[in-house]
């Protein structure tokens, strides 16, 4: 698959709608066995593309509340299209800062105009109402490349 391969941002809420109801399980990206939110875009981004992204060094559970480099954003800047949180769509992809001072820890695909799918530590793969809290903790958003 090549950068100018168009991917509908529907197809990819179709995809990651696949996924919900999969365990979370920390640091798997295993439709149907498990997932945490790295997990969940790094399924949908093999799925989507046809191709693996990068494989994360392994971390722990609480690696966002230590440090000062945004590992997350970073990672996606390498594999998706930045875009400014404001123009996310359904189909694309956002990341939360969880707490001021504290690097961007947690991911999402936008599934609506007020949708989210995100795994979420101790539960599993759903779609959830993108509340203002949430809202409030976008840091960033990416589209996957080629999405229209």
């Amino acid at each position: 698959m090549t950068e100018a391969t168009v991917i509908r941002r529907a197809d990819i809420v179709k995809v990651v709608r696949e996924w919900i109801g999969t365990p979370y399980h920390h640091q798997a990206a295993v439709k149907g066995a498990g997932c945490d939110c790295l997990g969940l875009i790094r399924g949908v981004y093999a799925s989507v593309t046809g191709k693996e992204p990068e494989t994360p060094p392994p971390y722990t559970p609480d690696w966002g509340e230590t440090g000062s480099v945004e590992l997350m954003i970073e990672a996606a800047s390498r594999h998706l299209v930045e875009l400014p949180a404001g123009d996310a769509q359904p189909g694309d992809v956002v990341i939360f800062r969880l707490a001021p001072g504290m690097i961007a820890k947690h991911a999402a695909i936008l599934s609506g105009d007020d949708r989210m799918i995100h795994a979420q530590l101790r539960d599993m793969v759903r779609e959830v109402s993108l509340s203002s809290w949430w809202r409030r903790r976008i840091v960033a958003a990416f589209a996957f490349p080629g999405a229209v």
